[in-house]
């Protein structure tokens, strides 16, 4: 009986950044409320591999120490991992090929906004007018900051109902400071299924978002 209910998963990864050498990379999933490690694996000659049983697909992350390096979906199948300077990937698996497409349109989004401060310095000594220039990086912010929350949104709606949604839910809101409902959290909330509303995390976010809100509305 536990045996039919249980699978294998397998990530074989492959990483030439300087430094991570010798190093020891945790595989850790979010449960009772922090992240813990399930597997753990250290780098020899550039290969690590991560291995083990688990109930049912979940989402990862590796980690560096207390440091994320990236999410990974643990289902059947070869998972493949590729760590690089400024590039990660997880493919193999119909949810980790989603993932890695996702995460890619989202780095070139983040690309584009970090080229703003270049493209401003070169207005100025282009000698274009000081209010020109701000309205229309203002106007390219506004712009770039609407693609990303759309990508998000999409993206999360569009896996509802599987690992990749709380999961990638649980990514951007992690940078927060504190829980917190705005727009766009409220928007993927008001239309999440039950399977989405029940995990976790979302669970516990949307209860302490709420509470926080109703604090800030007291003041």
């Amino acid at each position: 009986m536990l045996a039919s209910c249980s699978e294998q998963y397998l990530v074989t990864g492959s990483s030439y950044v300087e430094g991570l050498e010798g190093r020891t990379l945790y595989l850790r999933v979010f449960r009772d409320s922090v992240m813990c490690s399930i597997d753990s694996s250290k780098v020899v000659h550039g290969k690590f591999k991560f291995h083990g049983i688990m109930d049912s697909v979940m989402m990862a992350n590796v980690f560096l120490e207390d440091n994320s390096v990236m999410p990974v979906v643990l289902e059947s199948g070869d998972v493949n991992v590729r760590i690089e300077a400024n590039d990660q990937s997880a493919t193999g698996t119909p949810l980790n090929d989603s993932l890695t497409n996702f995460i890619k349109k989202k780095s070139q989004i983040d690309a584009r906004m970090a080229e703003l401060p270049r493209i401003e310095a070169k207005m100025y000594m282009n000698g274009e007018d000081e209010v020109k220039i701000k309205m229309e990086l203002d106007e390219q912010i506004r712009e770039l900051e609407q693609e990303n929350d759309k990508l998000i949104t999409r993206f999360i709606r569009a896996n509802y109902n599987n690992v990749l949604g709380p999961g990638v839910f649980m990514i951007m809101t992690s940078g927060f400071q504190y829980p917190i409902l705005n727009p766009q959290i409220e928007e993927i909330i008001s239309q999440a299924p039950p399977y989405f509303r029940n995990h976790p995390y979302v669970k516990e976010y949307i209860k302490a978002a709420e509470s926080n809100m109703e604090k800030l509305r007291q003041y």
